[in-house]
């Protein structure tokens, strides 16, 4: 009985083994014509894909000399094809920056809890 159990795990191991070797093509020779047409359309790239593959291109060659962190913060800001220059603050945050610093002036030598008071009342008016 043990020698019957052996042979079947050992025909079956063969078995295994020669189907695992079958070459790719083999098994997709009977594949209609329609079925390696669109495989062959799934090869090319969409148009989509092309667009990309060109901003990449265009990306890598402005980031030239850049590297590390700075290079990928660049190429992020470039293939989501924002600008990567920093940009200007509006009227209104430059309103607010002017205020910070004028606050911060006339909070000079204060600190803590009275610090704190004073600046939110100060940014508020």
């Amino acid at each position: 009985m043990k020698q019957l159990i052996a042979a079947v795990i050992c025909a079956m191991f063969a078995l295994s083994a020669a189907y695992a070797q079958q070459p790719q093509g083999e098994a997709k020779k009977g594949a209609p014509a329609a079925e390696k047409k669109a495989e062959q359309a799934k090869k090319e790239p969409s148009e989509a894909q092309k667009q990309q593959q060109a901003r990449m291109k265009d990306c890598n060659v402005k980031a030239e000399g850049k590297s590390g962190d700075e290079r990928k913060k660049f190429m992020s800001t470039c293939l989501k094809g924002q600008d990567s220059g920093k940009k200007e603050p509006t009227a209104a945050q430059k309103k607010q920056q002017d205020r910070m610093k004028e606050c911060n002036a006339k909070a000079e030598g204060k600190s803590g809890d009275e610090r704190k008071k004073f600046m939110s009342t100060c940014l508020k008016g």
